[in-house]
């Protein structure tokens, strides 16, 4: 495989929410659960969800932080329909909407956040500003983000095979698509927006795949930069992609693949 061959697409599709949920969905559930325990914020607060996708945070947050409400955004029609469809929780309200643009006063929310979004938004300095304006003074800004460089360990090891059969897949690998994903470059942009009290923190989650086919079959979904990419190449050359995951991932003898997720947490205070 080379990059004489057809060009992947640049543009990262988000579209099908029944796609994405095994393909991330799943695991950003588990990472959800330990990011809302993290941020320990009271009962009956309400939230404001920014690019919520097929629903994990907003339904992690229903689930353990005892909301008022929780209003939930994603610009994906797509996503926004599947997560309405499987969140019937009246206390969540979901709608299309842009993380730079948000339609909301000033202080209109406790907390705001955002789970696995901030590396995909144009101006993410803008997108944390916009998040701080939504918050009252003493409200709560936080995210996460995959490690993608590192230890995000089913994509690590997608586009170190693509990379190694085709050089250009290196223009959607996520690790130097998004250098913001670290958790220094995620402390300095939430200071720069005149945040307070900022903390950082790792949280891995197993990845336990039953077999191959469970690991290989979300990248045939076409949603996000690893499955458009997949789906972009011609069938011989995805065969050849399959192929070499197959023979280099580590195996157990069961057949079920044991990696981790390593995502990156920030958490801030809005000044009084």
């Amino acid at each position: 495989m080379s990059a004489q061959g057809a060009k992947p697409p640049l543009s990262d599709v988000w579209a099908a929410g029944h796609a994405y949920e095994p393909y991330i969905g799943r695991w950003s559930r588990l990472v959800a659960r330990e990011f809302i325990g993290w941020l320990a914020q009271p009962p009956n607060q309400r939230w404001l969800d920014i690019g919520c996708g097929t629903g994990a945070l907003t339904q992690t947050i229903l689930n353990q932080a005892v909301p008022k409400e929780v209003i939930s955004i994603d610009p994906s029609e797509g996503f926004i329909a599947y997560a309405r469809h499987h969140i019937r929780d009246p206390r969540a309200k979901f709608q299309t909407g842009n993380a730079l643009q948000l339609a909301f006063k000033d202080g209109e929310f406790d907390a705001a956040v955002s789970g696995l979004v901030l590396n995909f938004v144009p101006d993410t300095a803008k997108a944390v500003s916009e998040m701080t304006r939504a918050v009252r003074p003493g409200g709560t800004v936080a995210a996460y983000v995959w490690d993608y460089a590192g230890e995000m360990q089913l994509l690590r090891h997608f586009w170190d095979a693509a990379v190694a059969l085709d050089s250009a897949a290196r223009d959607l690998d996520e690790g130097p698509r998004f250098p913001i994903c670290q958790l220094e470059r995620l402390r300095a942009l939430f200071d720069g927006a005149g945040l307070k009290q900022t903390e950082v923190r790792t949280i891995d989650v197993p990845t336990v795949f039953k077999n191959f086919d469970d690991f290989w079959s979300p990248f045939l979904g076409g949603q996000g930069p690893a499955p458009t990419y997949c789906m972009a190449l011609s069938e011989e050359r995805r065969s050849r992609l399959k192929e070499r995951l197959e023979a280099t991932l580590p195996t157990e003898p069961d057949g079920s693949i044991r990696l981790i997720a390593r995502a990156f947490a920030v958490r801030a205070v809005k000044a009084a």
